[in-house]
């Protein structure tokens, strides 16, 4: 028999759910309460449901994760201490977190909390595992895109849990960086509200398909290499789900591991009929085994039609008479004793756990008439209704013509029960002492602001240098690779080029890409490097690299402690968030600071290449335009290299207008990013933001969220 035994982990968007998932076997269940939750729009658990929950669970010896899985604003992040505290003393088994300053203020306040970094936190490799241990991070959920191999590698090298997603829907950017639903749409998947244009049709190249929308996983076949794989447990997503999908999947999934788990040299097959179930409970027409066996490919997209199977009435019928009507109990023993003029004695021993109560009640009184028959006895004794216990075993001991009132033996049930209950709970209460929390306050930036310039192009890196004294220059690392990048770079000594590190380092690349980056930083006269992921920043230490490092906006600092985590870990300065307003940039900004003012947003990193999914695919970099329904074209850049593609908004952002607001905001520096604007677009925006111009004529351009910010 195998050692290691995977958890298998549940959605519950609403306590029927957790009920049902329960009820199927779930060894744990994940949910929300009603605030910091990346589904918002799921019913979520009220503080007295979410307390029950954890009570039912532990008495069964389940776990539950609290998902407090969104960025959270520097107004709200007082209000975790209060939000988590009736839980954590409740013995609330893990957090599953997003946000960095989130995981540095639990750490700091709950510090007998488990901590799992969610996927959100787009944790590609070994690295950026390996950099979560000192906020105390116990498990990592990693980026969905990893194949199977690359997940067994980061297991072996970082050593923590690791937890994958096995059944469901799968987003079509990296979790975490999606800015899509945002930008167009105003509602952020970061907090929690994503309106999923992903699932919408878009026209390329003549054709309009659903190029973003991914099959939904389903990985029963998969169980043995998963299970060999060293994963810790498997999650089924679906918080927005019916209790009936967290039931059905659940109880399915519970059944084929449990098979292997009996017999791993059996020939492990799935039964025709439980496949149909799943494909009917909520699941699209189509589905894949997602990225565990390959990168990416057309297979894997719904391109005509992402619409759900039917599903039919009989069978959620079914699964509800199952699964979602009745409370699990537990066997209890209970011995009572009664004699005459004793006080009544009854003792209730939960054998699987060795715990016992023993209650006493009134003194026993002689009957007058008819003495108690133990009959009567156990009728009352066993009115266990909808508690968590019932009585497999009863032992009655009776001396002389006893009598008790009925009610008298029903307060004394209901009083052991209580009493068991609250017994077998008591390894899970824990009590929290609020430390002084200091905050440290920023120091803001009173000189005024530098302009840094980011560059795509080797076009764009010529006019900079040879046009404009800017004190800094990001180039994206793909530039390096041109032939002309020796004589252009050499033009411009005096100023500071800063290599701009991928968006995606996967764990596959790391050994190669450590090669490539020590080979430039020996080479190229760079003076620093902007990370834009955790794992850039364990790579970096482990190249014992002494160059200064500013953190993109793609490691997210909503909030003051956010900011602290990153600059006392990760960087020695940071790019300020794109989905905050001016209030809330103010609010975060400090002498560390640098802030985007102009360039075009990617809204979304994907494993997935819309150029493969069109069999088209020419390793070259190219950029190609996808047009939505509302006929605005969206720019795509190829990273071969990494085999990833970036999705850029329709408009480019610019805070032109802005500029009374922009000048009080305390930053270090600003920053003018160039995506694709040839040497003329360069000229007119550098000399406005350099000062030279005063007017900056755009013809289509948006402010994003610094006017309204996200909910």
């Amino acid at each position: 028999m195998m050692s290691h035994k995977v958890e298998l982990l549940a959605p519950a968007g609403s306590y029927q759910a957790f009920i049902g998932a329960m009820n199927a076997g779930a060894d744990a269940v994940y949910l929300a309460g009603k605030q910091f939750g990346a589904r918002a729009y799921a019913d979520n658990f009220s503080c007295d449901e979410l307390i029950q929950a954890l009570d039912y669970a532990h008495l069964f010896g389940k776990k539950i994760y609290l998902t407090l899985n969104t960025l959270v604003k520097d107004s709200e992040i007082d209000q975790i201490y209060d939000y988590i505290l009736p839980f954590y003393e409740h013995g609330l088994d893990g957090v599953i977190v997003q946000d960095l300053g989130v995981l540095k203020y639990l750490k700091e306040h709950f510090p007998l909390l488990e901590l799992h970094a969610s996927t959100q936190m787009t944790i590609t490799g070994a690295n950026g595992a390996n950099y979560l241990k000192q906020f105390g991070v116990t498990r990592v959920v990693p980026a969905r895109e990893l194949s199977l191999t690359e997940i067994k590698d980061m297991k072996e090298e970082c050593g923590l849990e690791i937890e994958t997603f096995i059944h469901g829907a799968i987003c079509y950017c990296y979790s975490g960086q999606c800015l899509f639903s945002s930008l167009i749409g105003g509602r952020s998947g970061n907090r929690g509200r994503c309106a999923q244009p992903c699932r919408l049709s878009y026209e390329y190249d003549g054709m309009n398909q659903h190029y973003l929308s991914l099959k939904d996983m389903c990985t029963i076949e998969m169980i043995p290499q998963l299970i060999n794989a060293g994963i810790d447990s498997f999650k089924i997503e679906g918080r927005m789900k019916r209790p009936e999908y967290a039931a059905g999947v659940t109880a399915i999934y519970r059944k084929y591991i449990d098979q292997y788990y009996e017999n791993p040299d059996k020939p492990f097959r799935i039964d025709a009929k439980d496949m149909d179930i799943l494909n009917q409970l909520y699941i699209r027409k189509e589905r894949s085994l997602g990225y565990y066996e390959k990168h990416n490919g057309k297979d894997m997209i719904t391109l005509d039609n992402p619409a759900y199977s039917e599903v039919s009435q009989a069978l959620l019928d079914q699964i509800g008479e199952q699964y979602l009507t009745k409370l699990k109990q537990l066997p209890v023993t209970a011995y009572l004793y009664m004699s005459v003029g004793m006080p009544l004695s009854l003792t209730i021993v939960h054998e699987e756990s060795g715990v016992s109560v023993t209650v006493e009640g009134n003194v026993v009184d002689e009957a007058k008439n008819q003495p108690l028959s133990e009959e009567n006895v156990i009728k009352q004794l066993t009115k266990t209704g909808n508690t968590e216990f019932y009585l497999k075993q009863i032992d009655i001991q009776m001396e002389g013509n006893c009598f008790c009132p009925v009610k008298v033996l029903n307060e004394l049930r209901r009083n052991a029960f209580d009493k068991l209950k609250e017994a077998m709970l008591l390894p899970y209460m824990r009590t929290a002492v609020k430390p002084e929390y200091d905050n440290a306050k920023l120091i803001y930036n009173t000189s005024k602001p530098h302009t840094h310039v980011l560059v795509s192009t080797m076009e764009q890196l010529d006019t900079v240098l040879n046009q404009y004294s800017c004190e800094r220059i990001y180039v994206e690392d793909y530039l390096f690779n041109d032939k002309e990048i020796d004589i252009v770079l050499h033009r411009g000594n005096e100023v500071h080029i800063y290599i701009a590190l991928p968006y995606i380092l996967r764990q596959k690349r790391k050994n190669q890409y450590k090669t490539v980056l020590k080979e430039l930083l020996n080479r190229y006269p760079i003076h620093g490097i902007l990370v834009r992921n955790l794992e850039e920043v364990e790579l970096l230490n482990e190249l014992q690299c002494e160059l200064p490092v500013i953190a993109d906006h793609t490691i997210y600092t909503f909030n003051k402690s956010a900011v602290h985590a990153v600059c006392e870990n990760v960087a020695d300065e940071y790019t300020l968030p794109v989905e905050l307003n001016f209030k809330e940039l103010m609010g975060v900004a400090s002498d560390k600071a640098e802030m985007l003012v102009y360039g075009r947003i990617p809204v979304m990193f994907t494993a997935n290449c819309i150029l493969k999914t069109r069999n088209k695919c020419s390793h070259s970099n190219e950029v190609i335009s996808i047009t939505d329904r509302y006929h605005k074209k969206l720019p795509v850049r190829m990273n071969c290299r990494e085999c990833y593609n970036v999705i850029y908004n329709s408009v480019v952002y610019s805070l032109h207008k802005k500029s009374e607001d922009v000048s009080r905001i305390p930053v270090f520096a600003n920053r003018v990013a160039f995506t694709f604007e040839d040497s003329k677009e360069v000229k007119e925006i550098m000399d406005y933001y350099m000062g030279i111009s005063t007017q900056l004529d755009l013809i289509e351009y948006t402010n994003g969220h610094f006017n309204r910010g996200v909910e």
